[in-house]
């Protein structure tokens, strides 16, 4: 594929220069199709009948106003993968697994709004109104069994929409045992009416039928430099400042351990396994996990803090540290939470 796209050889100093729409990319070819492919295999074995129509844009996301949604760029070129892991420090959608993860809830917003099952008096009951205005942040419970888990970040209480398409995911995942999965949740009722939902539209066709693309990558004039400067602003986050004496019980301000490796080095050393740990329990983005590190580390130069003891228990006893602010952070109503899908 590499040979296609004279702009898959440039270095990334240019790379960055090119505009989105100059990509020049499709879907048909790639990888993507063979994802699509399967998730319209798990439809028909639902009978259920709209077929998205698909397209790439800058991000993931479902329109209202017509049965499709869009993929990002990235996944439709390796290089462009590269790049965004090394820009993002992960890849959304970049595996089989989480692509399909990803379809699956945006089939739901097409299922949502292709039949207007928005509309219905029972569905605003149990996930409320889809017209609620979408937040700026939203503060998840992750104790909550009122709510599927099924994305990063518990997303299906960020609003009704999410709501509705993360329970459709998992309900329409293959094997996904929900009944079992679920059982004496009250997110249970929600999917067991999304299988009533489901087996009543079972061989029915849309009611939205009018099919058109929204931000087509064709149409996108910024440069992936562009792109990549606002991305990073979704996924920015004001660290706090009140790490210290946290700091101060994991490291040693000592002056008799000056000759001790610093904490900074320690921390610079560890830092991928710190991001991609907490990532892991949390769901939180390695992005904003690194700024995190970034002001970690300041404090730790500030304090001229040393790692004394076993590196290991070290390991340990930060790892809990930075999940703990993590978690304390999804709390915090100056968290800008960016909403990608």
């Amino acid at each position: 594929m590499a040979g296609r796209f004279a702009w898959a050889r440039l270095p990334d100093e240019k790379l960055l220069k090119v505009r989105l729409k100059d990509l020049k990319l499709t879907i048909e070819g790639t990888w993507l199709n063979r994802r699509l492919k399967e998730l319209y295999d798990e439809l028909e074995e639902r009978d259920i009948r709209v077929r998205p129509h698909v397209w790439l844009s800058d991000e993931w996301f479902s329109p209202d106003e017509t049965p499709g949604f869009a993929i990002p760029f990235y996944l439709a070129h390796p290089r462009l993968m590269q790049l965004e892991r090394k820009k993002i420090m992960e890849v959304e959608g970049g595996t089989n697994w989480e692509c399909m993860r990803i379809m699956r809830h945006e089939m739901g917003h097409v299922v949502q709004n292709a039949y207007k099952l928005h509309r219905r008096r029972e569905w605003q009951k149990l996930f409320g109104p889809s017209s609620r205005r979408y937040p700026n942040y939203y503060k998840p419970n992750p104790a909550s069994r009122k709510y599927v888990e099924h994305l990063r970040l518990w997303y299906a209480q960020s609003h009704p929409a999410e709501d509705f398409a993360e329970t459709f995911a998992v309900w329409l995942r293959p094997r996904s045992d929900w009944r079992k999965r679920y059982a004496g949740w009250p997110a249970l009722r929600k999917l067991e009416y999304v299988d009533e939902l489901m087996e009543e539209i079972a061989g029915k066709r849309p009611k939205l039928a009018r099919r058109f693309t929204v931000d087509p990558l064709h149409g996108l004039t910024i440069t992936l430099g562009e792109h990549y400067r606002n991305k990073l602003k979704h996924y920015s986050v004001e660290a706090p400042t009140t790490y210290d004496r946290d700091l101060r019980s994991i490291f040693s301000d000592n002056p008799r351990h000056r000759r001790a490796p610093t904490a900074v080095s320690f921390i610079r050393h560890n830092r991928r396994y710190f991001r991609e740990t907490v990532s892991r329990w949390t769901g939180e983005y390695q992005l904003t996990l690194n700024t995190v590190l970034e002001e970690m580390m300041a404090r730790c130069r500030e304090l001229d803090l040393r790692a004394v003891g076993s590196e290991r228990q070290l390991r340990e006893d930060f790892t809990v540290l930075l999940t703990a602010k993590t978690v304390h952070s999804l709390y915090s109503p100056s968290r800008r939470q960016w909403l990608a899908l």
